[in-house]
């Protein structure tokens, strides 16, 4: 059978390649990576003991199981399949199918930009009074989810309206705020809290939810500390700490 190999055979292996590639990359951060490679070492045992070695009993024990084992898969990954897609779908992702077709359009960097400094602004200001903040800025991927855990607002981006909402007597003060689409669209909401250890412990609540987000997420979570006054911002489950005004406009505009 090694002999009847031909190009369809390789196609179809390079795309499986890629495939299980993509998977690796987006699991590869979170404490489900292990599960990954152990579902995938026991579809390799299946398909070598019901395909390779032809054992009847022992092939169709094992069918049993991946008839199953389909099914639990999709709940134990239901999470890293959700965000699998979203990437996959994303504009501004070089990585992704819509990305290599399409890019974003000047017109979006122009509004992001117009909406950058009144964020700055009050950033800058509640790490001057230590105010803690927690700004989510909703780029491709919906967060409809989360803003229905908050109160909506849907009002211009305004540096005043940030700082008041942000101000320690609110009652929107320890919710996050989301803003997309130039508009400050809800605050107050509740943000999925990442359990990552990679996390330094003097980072806070705030910071552990502004990770959890961007995780799950292509979104930006701008962070201020209220212990240290120091503006943190997480990208793409990455965090980017001690970050000055122009940096943080910088990370905006980007």
């Amino acid at each position: 059978m090694f002999f009847t190999f031909g190009i369809k055979d390789a196609i179809d292996i390079l795309l499986v390649a890629i495939m299980l590639y993509y998977v690796y990359r987006f699991m590869r951060d979170t404490r489900t990576l292990n599960m990954f490679v152990g579902t995938l070492f026991f579809i390799v045992i299946w398909l070598v003991v019901s395909r390779v070695l032809e054992m009847k009993m022992m092939g169709a024990l094992f069918d049993k199981f991946v008839a199953v084992g389909a099914l639990a898969v999709l709940i134990l990954f239901q999470k890293e399949i959700r965000k699998f897609l979203i990437r996959m779908g994303e504009r501004n992702n070089p990585n992704s199918i819509i990305g290599w077709i399409a890019r974003k359009s000047k017109d979006d960097n122009t509004s992001n930009h117009a909406a950058s400094m009144p964020i700055v602004m009050a950033c800058i200001n509640m790490a001057r009074n230590k105010c803690g903040a927690l700004i989510v800025l909703e780029r491709n991927s919906p967060l409809n989810d989360i803003i229905e855990t908050g109160d909506t607002i849907d009002a211009a981006v305004n540096q005043r309206l940030i700082e008041n909402i942000f101000f320690k007597n609110s009652p929107l003060h320890d919710g996050a705020m989301i803003i997309g689409n130039n508009r400050i669209k809800a605050a107050g909401c509740i943000l999925p809290v990442s359990h990552s250890h990679d996390i330094p412990r003097e980072l806070g609540l705030r910071h552990r939810s502004a990770m959890g987000i961007s995780q799950q997420s292509d979104a930006i979570a701008i962070v201020v500390s209220e212990e240290t006054g120091r503006i943190s911002a997480a990208i793409n489950g990455n965090f980017r700490l001690r970050l000055s005004a122009e940096e943080l406009e910088k990370i905006i505009n980007s």
